[in-house]
Order: C-alpha cells, then sequence, then structure tokens
C-alpha cells in the first residue's frame, strides 16, 4: 500500500470533524436546514453505491455474485440494527436530562451507520485502486461534512458547549478508517471476492439510506427539503463519479 492509497483510506472519516466545526458558526441550525443535509447524506450514498460499487461489481462478476453481496451486505447491517443498543432519531425526545445516554446510543448508531462506508472505500481502492477507490472517497468525505454537523447539532439544543458537540462529530467518523483499512485487506487477499465484496458494502449503504436517513429527514414534515436534497446530493455524486472515475 503506498502513501496516496493511505491517505485516501483514512481521510473520509475524518470529514465529520470538518462538519462539526460548523456548528461552531451556526449556533442553531434551523430544522429544514438539517433535513436537507440529511437529504443530500443520502443522496450522495446512493448514487455512491450505485454507480461505484454496483457497476464496477457487475462489470468484475456474475449477477449471481453481485445480487448475493447485496443481500448480505443488508442482511449484515439488519442484524447490527436489531441486536446493538442505538436510537436512530437525532432529532426528537430533546431531553436534556436524558442527553448524555442518547449521545452514547447516537454514537453507537452512526458507528453503524459508518462502518459500511469505510468497507466501501477499502474495498473500492483493493478492487480498482485509485480510478475506482478515489471517487468513492471524496464522495464519502464530502457527505460526512453535512453528517457530522447533523449529528451533533441537537447536543447544542441540549445545552452542551460547542466544542462538546465538535468532538461528538469527530468521533463518529472514527470507526471509519479501521474499517477501510480492514476492506482493503480482505479484498487483497481474496481477489475472486471483490465483485461480492463491491455489493457486499453497496448493500449496507443502501440499507442506511432506506433504514435511517430517509425517514429521519422527512420525521419532522420536512419532505420537500429532504427531497431536495437527495436529488442534489445523487446529481453531486453522479458528476463526481464521471469527473473522477
Amino acid at each position: 500500500m503506498d502513501w496516496t492509497t493511505a491517505f485516501w483510506l483514512v481521510a473520509p472519516g475524518l470529514a465529520t470533524g470538518l462538519g462539526g466545526l460548523g456548528l461552531l458558526l451556526v449556533r442553531s441550525p434551523r430544522d429544514r436546514v438539517l433535513d436537507t443535509l440529511l437529504g443530500v447524506t443520502g443522496g450522495i450514498m446512493s448514487a455512491a453505491a450505485v454507480f461505484s460499487l454496483f457497476v464496477p461489481a457487475l462489470e468484475q462478476g456474475t449477477v449471481a455474485e453481485v445480487v448475493a453481496g447485496f443481500l448480505v451486505g443488508a442482511a449484515v447491517l439488519a442484524a447490527f440494527d436489531a441486536y446493538i443498543p442505538h436510537v436512530h432519531a437525532r432529532f426528537s425526545e430533546r431531553d436534556h436530562t436524558r442527553e448524555h445516554r442518547r449521545a452514547t446510543l447516537m454514537l453507537s448508531a452512526l458507528t453503524i451507520h459508518n462502518l459500511p462506508e469505510g468497507l466501501a472505500v477499502g474495498v473500492a481502492f483493493a478492487a480498482g485502486g485509485t480510478e475506482l477507490g478515489v471517487p468513492i472517497a471524496v464522495a464519502i468525505g464530502l457527505q460526512n461534512i453535512p453528517e457530522g454537523f447533523a449529528s451533533a447539532a441537537p447536543l447544542l439544543a441540549a445545552k452542551a458547549s460547542a466544542w462538546t458537540a465538535v468532538g461528538f462529530a469527530a468521533a463518529t467518523g472514527l470507526v471509519e478508517p479501521p474499517a477501510a483499512l480492514l476492506g482493503y485487506a480482505v479484498a487483497e487477499s481474496a481477489t475472486s471476492l471483490l465483485p461480492a465484496a463491491l455489493a457486499f458494502a453497496g448493500g449496507a449503504m443502501v440499507y442506511v439510506v432506506v433504514d435511517e436517513l430517509l425517514p429521519e429527514s422527512r420525521e419532522r414534515g420536512n419532505e420537500r427539503e429532504a427531497t431536495g436534497g437527495f436529488v442534489v446530493g445523487f446529481a453531486v455524486m453522479m458528476l463526481l463519479d464521471n469527473a473522477l472515475g
């Protein structure tokens, strides 16, 4: 592994901290803004799964391998969702006395969320080098910025300090670099599994979008804003994939 690859495996997970820094400037983001950002995140993740994971998987493997990888990836995330204590709704129950408990459970949820993103980056570099890996690393990094901002914003409403919120945002992405390195190592050592591995990462990401991001972005009645954000995010990822791929 060269230094360029190592950088791209680690960098996307650090981008959540950049999003958290935005809370130093915007102390009370409106609900519409947060829901729009969740929509953007969902759009980028969906497009990344389609163009940077499923399409290369189908080019390198059989339909059966890709479908199997997709189903297993979604099933693994469903198992995490069922058996690991966490909360989905970031913006409900703003009870200050329960905020520390909720922050812990929220961090657990975001760890589940970010695990497949890290795996996706690692597998993409193993499968196609920088040509395939850089676009998805950039996509994951871009969507992590609004994700970090949106995930930490409720802490400000619960009277946490701005720097506590920034630290929380940064912490949510810490699982991604180890997951990326793991995905890269496993895919490098078992090249015959690359198509299924790409589809596995894509299935896990799709599960997160459908199970978590889309419902949460519509929870407070801002469906149009969330949908607009999704469309913009999807379009941005299509442009990036064409420009960098």
